[in-house]
């Protein structure tokens, strides 16, 4: 079993990290005192849970002082767990607390005798107080300099690299008249091409039907409106990538939702594939009956 306590100074990004960790897989808990480490770490364990993430820092007050007591009679006891220590540099952290606003823990107790200080003197406290932790720390943190995507990355390359599984495409193809996917990240109008709703014998296919994509490929607008759709996907795909996100939704609509759009997701699918990215392919609105939406469809478009 792997077992990770997070401390470190508030304002360092614990809280992300934590979030990292429960994200790979790890069992997580925050703002938990010392002394209460031993049986979490033994429920996971009786709970068959292999990786388990924990958030301990000064807003445990003085209970926070047990935590190398713990830790020594843990591994007395054969239980061991890896300290991992977020810090940041005086200056970052004084700048996160004006974006954020929010209040440092040691100034947050009316009778604390940080109370009428300032920020600064509540972060130099602090550090203070973590300073034997962070002798005992197995990897320490530096997010000074760090944006949220590249501290998640930092997290999963030291702990978890098995669980990065990379961007998740999902391509929707849909009808404008019932309309916009309302988790779409990027949008594509196709409703310029040659439309087979028009055509006998294609009405009532869809765009998987062979015959309906060499109508819609026939249109001599396709092939460079697919081109240049999939060279932006190509270039804005990795960027997302490095800003750590997990999803990207990408809409290709027509007027119904059945012919155009449903061709060119698939046209667009096949090299995101041929690529590597895990893609998911839907099309929403290819089985709806072609009539007019009711009144009560209507109002909630």
């Amino acid at each position: 079993m792997r077992f990770v306590v997070i401390t470190g100074l508030s304002g360092a990004g614990k809280t992300l990290a934590l979030n990292s960790f429960e994200d790979a897989g790890y069992y997580a808990v925050d703002n938990l005192p010392p002394r209460l480490l031993p049986g979490l770490v033994h429920f996971c364990r009786t709970e068959g849970r292999e990786k388990g993430a924990v958030v301990m820092d000064t807003r445990s007050g003085p209970a926070f002082a047990e935590l190398p007591a713990v830790l020594q009679e843990m591994e007395k006891a054969g239980l061991t767990a890896e300290i991992l220590f977020v810090d940041a540099s005086e200056e970052a952290l004084v700048q996160r607390y004006k974006e954020t606003r929010r209040p440092h823990p040691l100034l947050t107790a009316p009778t604390d005798a940080l109370a009428e200080g300032g920020i600064l003197e509540a972060i130099q406290a602090e550090r203070n107080l973590l300073h034997t932790v962070r002798a005992l720390a197995d990897r320490i943190l530096d997010t000074s300099a760090l944006t949220g995507a590249q501290l998640r990355e930092a997290i999963h390359a030291a702990y978890a690299e098995e669980s990065r599984p990379g961007l998740l495409v999902t391509i929707t193809s849909f009808g404008f008249k019932y309309g916009l996917p309302i988790d779409a990240d990027l949008v594509f109008d196709v409703r310029f091409l040659a439309n087979p709703h028009y055509v006998a014998g294609l009405k009532t296919l869809d765009g998987r039907d062979p015959r309906v994509a060499r109508y819609v490929q026939q249109d001599p607008l396709t092939a460079p409106f697919v081109e240049k759709m999939q060279s932006l996907v190509d270039f804005t795909l990795p960027q997302y990538q490095r800003e750590g996100k997990a999803y990207l939704n990408i809409a290709i609509g027509c007027t119904g939702g059945k012919h155009r759009s449903v061709v060119l997701a698939e046209a667009l699918a096949e090299p995101l594939r041929q690529a590597g990215y895990r893609l998911v392919v839907r099309h929403r609105d290819v089985n709806r009956d072609r009539v007019t939406p009711s009144v009560q469809e209507t109002s909630h478009e």
